[in-house]
């Protein structure tokens, strides 16, 4: 399958290559680490549900649950049970700026690696914990893990795939974090069965994915990009034949180099990502992060259990209908990787808006209507409909603002300052997840049903943002994004009068 290089003129220039065996295999090794993402995510509800976590950990939320007339919005409000889901995320937060540097300086490979070691000390301090103090701290470390892998995997996915197949490729990112959910959910199923232990396995086995990335990036290759940018040239022109599966690469190499150089000329990525020239890549990134979360889906994946609970579920029912979910919120993400790099990425997210704000708004109806807070939950017949329309709403959001909200940020900037615009990009949606993981359970108790319409309105400033100020970049080599995006968009081509890059060849 060919590349294309774009010298700064403009001109198309297509050269010989090829999806490889090895790049698929380098892929999937790489997207383990959203495996190890979004297992966390689906676990985290499913545990804070199950009653032996409660009594050893949460005896308050416990004996909450089981009164007899408690809030039915209530009954999970607890700021040290939101401190166990959120404080990962404070973690990530910190380590995504120390991954940037790691990423620039030893690679994305083994900055990989120490997120999954980070992970797995985690994963044996929560699994194993004692105290709240202990699995706390363990949620800490398996923060730094998830701060790490998030860094470095999409900027490996993006930088060793052909432009034409990049979207899909980036989003296998984001097709892992959903496995991990629903596999996460179908362990909480059968552990919740398991006394008293049930939640020490299902936090165990986290390990699992992080011990496959551990090893697997053993066998994978550093990016060439990566090799380049540290001086590792002819390491670099090995490894993009590799990647490519032909011998001629000179083009490509070139235009790698060129890149390079560009990115040498900036001695503070960070200093260079606050001038008006990186507003564009900067604004764009950190508002599809903020927005990410403010469509409400990590606060129903988080507490999907708990939601369900909330509805009238059972506890066995509650983790059953959240394993539906994440069988939904899988296939979703598979149409989205045959569509991004057809259909576009601001089409995909334009079309999500609206189906999330339907979603939301009937499910804040139904429930404004019939839950209550005191008394009986929704008959079943209510309960299986707010089931359908989650599954619409996880839908919407699994192929589009799901992978895309990775995908675009890693496509985005420039070279020079790359990794630490990513970087910027992970810390904020670490920020947000941590604000909605820490609130969610006290604004669904203050704002009851009102919370679904909070979310829906949050939908629409997306949607104007989508269609005012995101271009589309389907297609366009990773390189090649400022001469042939942001110099031609109405509004973001008024920045570009900073720009001095050089007309040099671009992948």
């Amino acid at each position: 399958m060919p590349a294309v290089v774009v010298s700064g003129s403009g001109e198309n220039q297509e050269f010989e290559g090829r999806i490889t065996v090895y790049v698929i295999v380098c892929v999937i090794i790489a997207a383990f680490g959203g495996l190890m993402f979004g297992y966390d995510i689906g676990i985290s509800g499913g545990v804070t549900s199950m009653d032996d976590f409660l009594k050893k950990f949460f005896p308050a939320v416990f004996e909450k649950k089981h009164h007899a007339h408690e809030n039915n919005y209530c009954k999970y409000d607890d700021q040290f049970l939101q401190l166990f889901t959120s404080c990962l995320y404070l973690a990530a937060l910190i380590a995504s700026f120390v991954a940037s540097k790691a990423c620039s300086k030893y690679g994305r490979k083994l900055t990989m690696q120490i997120a999954s070691i980070f992970f797995i000390i985690g994963v044996i301090l929560t699994a194993g914990g004692i105290n709240i103090e202990m699995i706390i701290f363990g949620r800490i470390f398996l923060g730094f893990g998830v701060g790490f892998a998030n860094q470095a995997v999409p900027l490996f996915l993006s930088e060793i795939a052909p432009p034409n197949l990049r979207g899909a490729l980036n989003i296998s990112f984001q097709l892992f974090i959903t496995i991990g959910i629903l596999v996460s959910n179908l362990i909480n199923y059968y552990t919740i069965n398991v006394h008293p232990h049930g939640w020490r396995i299902s936090l165990g086995i986290a390990g699992v994915p992080a011990l496959m990335l551990c090893l697997g990036s053993i066998l994978i290759c550093e990016t060439p990009t990566s090799l380049i940018e540290r001086h590792k040239v002819e390491e670099g022109r090995k490894v993009l034949r590799k990647i490519r599966g032909i011998e001629n690469v000179d083009d490509e190499f070139d235009s790698i180099i060129h890149a390079c150089e560009m990115a040498k000329q900036v001695k503070d990525p960070f200093r260079k990502l606050m001038k008006p020239v990186s507003r564009p890549q900067l604004v764009i990134s950190i508002c599809l992060q903020i927005f990410q979360q403010f469509t409400g889906i990590n606060a129903i994946m988080f507490y999907a259990p708990v939601l369900f609970q909330t509805v009238g579920f059972g506890n066995h029912a509650a983790l059953l209908s959240s394993v539906i979910t994440g069988l939904v919120n899988v296939f979703s993400t598979v149409v989205s990787i045959y569509v991004v790099d057809r259909a576009g990425r601001r089409i995909l997210l334009l079309e999500a808006c609206v189906q999330m704000f339907i979603s939301q708004v009937i499910i804040g109806i139904i429930l404004f209507k019939e839950l209550k807070t005191t008394g009986d939950n929704l008959s079943k017949g209510e309960a299986i409909f707010v089931v359908i329309l989650v599954c619409t709403f996880v839908m919407g959001f699994a192929w589009s603002w799901g992978p895309l909200g990775w995908l675009i940020p890693s496509e985005i900037f420039p070279l020079e300052t790359r990794s630490a615009g990513f970087a910027f990009a992970v810390s904020t949606n670490m920020l947000f997840t941590f604000i909605i993981g820490q609130a969610f359970l006290s604004m669904l108790c203050q704002m009851q049903a009102g919370i679904f319409f909070f979310f829906a309105a949050w939908v629409i400033i997306m949607g104007a943002f989508t269609w005012f100020l995101l271009p589309e970049t389907k297609g366009v080599p990773v390189d090649a994004m400022v001469d042939k995006v942001w110099k031609q968009h109405w509004f973001w081509r008024s920045f570009m009068i900073e720009d001095d890059r050089p007309d040099v060849k671009v992948v």
